[in-house]
């Protein structure tokens, strides 16, 4: 993913992915309840999002759908991460999130094949 967004760029995205296409005053509805934006914020985000290629715009009713899958960006944001914070290594990005948190067997199991997988 060449398109580069901001936090407040994916939360428009965020609500294309899981509502699918619809209209642009469905998006300012939704994220007006979830995030206390006003409509014409939600409309800006969505035009920048339009010009960097991120959401379609069809008309009539201006309706807006994700160009971008969740998971591109999800593979790009892990990448800049590890670049950004790691120095490029993924097993220092994955030992400092294993050493935050308690996991539970099943959650280590879970690990155990993930890492099985990419052998």
């Amino acid at each position: 993913m060449a398109v580069k967004l901001h936090d407040s760029e994916l939360k428009v995205m965020d609500v294309l992915w899981r509502e699918g296409e619809i209209p642009a005053r469905r998006v300012a509805e939704i994220l007006e309840n979830e995030v206390g934006w006003n409509v014409n914020t939600t409309y800006t985000l969505i035009k920048r999002c339009i010009k960097k290629e991120a959401i379609a715009r069809t008309d009539p009713g201006f309706h807006c759908r994700a160009l971008i899958p969740k998971e591109a960006v999800q593979e790009a944001e892990t990448d800049e991460l590890i670049n950004k914070i790691y120095d490029g290594s993924a097993d220092k990005l994955f030992a400092a999130l294993l050493g935050r948190k308690k996991l539970t067997a099943e959650q280590i199991e879970r690990l155990r094949d993930i890492v099985g997988e990419l052998e």
